[in-house]
């Protein structure tokens, strides 16, 4: 008696189906363009049932994100399942659901080769399984990107030839004016009441001379800057003012009528609210101003705590100021915050900056002679070290077994297939591939070794730390400024209690060791 043949058992492919629109527009709506997108999707997996083809019913729906980067939520769920071997094939409406950027949908197919995983498109009728459609892929997404980016030019063409024309290309718009949408295109138009704040302002800095005390003006007014609803119905503006909003204020030439684009002025078609005179004067002074803080920027009195010291109270940096009394030169520290907006605006004071940098540096001299410290640096930065050396062995380790692959597949597909014009191209991008792997490999290689070298011995660093004193005594001023900014990541002064508390850099003591180094040199 024959036996009859055996079935054989067909392998289950795993399909999700990923579905995306830019806007949030009409995904209120019972069925709206994700449903159809996943519809046609969940038809097409229907269709290939006979091949083992199976929905996944996890639902992978950007709704309200552009296609021209990764960052969306279901596309990194997707991207997540992928890694941990949840899926087979990709489904999607249309190839630019996926992205529209020919960067990021390479790096996505790569992912899809790495774990196995095939890409289908229902409408445009092809996989990556197969050669062909692995070329198809690639032109359509070409010509994608060539359509984003003519659309980006169109528009930004669009733009600059409204202002060209003085009118109102879109945005946000500026206390004083209201936009006006009746027409054919956006007008501004002035709001009267607003108008009077503007001018008022304008009027205060002449008066004032500076801008803090225009700010402390406005918030007794209790005038916040401009408030306006988007066409969408959402709220926004309305935020207190602080320094750089009224500076901003001050500089926009659409207050004398005039429209700015890029390095252009055009005249516009709105009104003026304030007469050239006014807003020359007020240029003027703004620039005069400008001037002299650009030149007080540069660390001229070599503060040691700048940038690093932080406010205790809204965390804000703490910025260094001078004052002179009489013929001295006082130098402190200010809270940000109280800068931009005023003394009320944070309960932290002024803080003495030859006060808090004497006390930072005895704290420094304190630290190093601690023997218990040095044992804790050593092992925290050997074992710093011995992580970052253990991932770039382990990326080595990859980048090998990659060239590796990718030099016999090309000793696969010379040996046992025909040449044609798509092995052509398979060929070359994987002999790309090995000679950028290639390039990496000598970097890791370098980072290596580099690594190796910053390696600390226990008497490496008793050495530099019983230095460090000598070495400090002998350093410039700048010099002292950058052997602080190496070795102290943040310093926080609690004035109330008079305490002090200070984070270092990781890698603080190798810079303490490499500037011993070199002072010793």
């Amino acid at each position: 008696m024959s036996k009859k043949p055996e079935t054989q058992k067909v392998k289950t492919i795993r399909c999700a189906i990923y579905t995306r629109k830019s806007t949030e527009e009409g995904l209120q709506q019972e069925f709206n363009s994700l449903d159809a997108q996943r519809e046609a999707a969940e038809a097409f997996i229907a269709s290939q049932k006979a091949e083992g083809w199976r929905c996944l019913p996890e639902m992978y729906d950007d709704g309200g994100f552009s296609g021209g980067n990764l960052e969306r939520p279901a596309m990194k769920r997707l991207m997540e399942d992928i890694e941990a071997g949840k899926v087979d094939c990709v489904v999607v409406y249309k190839v630019d659901r996926l992205s529209r950027s020919l960067m990021d949908f390479s790096r996505v197919m790569e992912t899809f080769d790495k774990f196995g995983v095939s890409f289908v498109s229902v409408t445009q009728q092809f996989n990556t399984t197969h050669s062909m459609g692995r070329l198809t892929l690639n032109i359509l997404l070409s010509f994608a990107q060539f359509e984003r980016e003519i659309i980006g030019e169109r528009i930004r063409d669009k733009i600059a030839a409204m202002r060209a024309k003085g009118k109102w290309s879109g945005g946000m718009p500026v206390l004083g004016f209201d936009v006006d949408r009746s027409g054919t295109s956006p007008k501004l138009v002035v709001n009267a009441t607003e108008a009077k704040q503007v001018r008022k302002i304008f009027e205060m800095y002449l008066e004032y001379r500076s801008l803090l005390p225009v700010v402390k003006r406005l918030q007794e007014f209790g005038w916040p800057n401009k408030i306006w609803r988007t066409r969408t119905g959402r709220t926004r503006g309305g935020r207190v003012f602080d320094k750089p909003a009224v500076h901003s204020l001050l500089t926009s030439p659409l207050y004398v009528g005039k429209i700015a684009y890029k390095e252009h002025i055009y005249e516009g078609e709105h009104d003026a609210i304030i007469d050239q005179d006014t807003f020359d004067a007020v240029g003027k002074m703004l620039k005069a101003h400008q001037k002299g803080r650009a030149q007080r920027l540069v660390n001229k009195y070599s503060a040691l705590l700048k940038g690093i010291l932080v406010c205790p109270y809204c965390e804000c940096r703490m910025v260094h100021r001078t004052t002179k009394k009489k013929s001295s030169v006082y130098r402190y520290y200010a809270c940000q915050t109280t800068v931009k907006s005023g003394a009320d605006a944070c309960e932290m004071g002024s803080v003495s900056a030859a006060m808090i940098e004497a006390a930072v540096v005895d704290e420094l001299r304190v630290v190093v002679d601690d023997h218990g410290l040095r044992d804790a640096v050593y092992q925290g930065s050997k074992g710093l070290l011995d992580k970052e050396q253990a991932e770039v062995e382990t990326l080595l380790a990859q980048l090998k077994a990659q060239i590796n692959r990718d030099t016999e597949e090309v000793r696969r597909i010379l040996k046992h297939e025909v040449f044609e014009n798509l092995n052509d191209i398979r060929v070359e991008d994987l002999k790309a591939r090995i000679t950028k792997a290639e390039a990496d490999v000598v970097v890791a290689t370098d980072k290596l070794k580099e690594v190796a070298a910053r390696q600390l011995s226990r008497l490496d660093i008793d050495i530099a730390m019983s230095d460090f004193k000598v070495v400090w005594a002998s350093l410039t001023a700048k010099e002292r400024v950058h052997l602080v900014e190496l070795l102290v990541a943040r310093v926080v002064y609690e004035p109330d209690a008079g305490s002090m508390a200070i984070s270092y850099h990781p890698t603080a003591i190798t810079a303490l060791v490499e500037e011993c180094e070199e002072s010793v040199a």
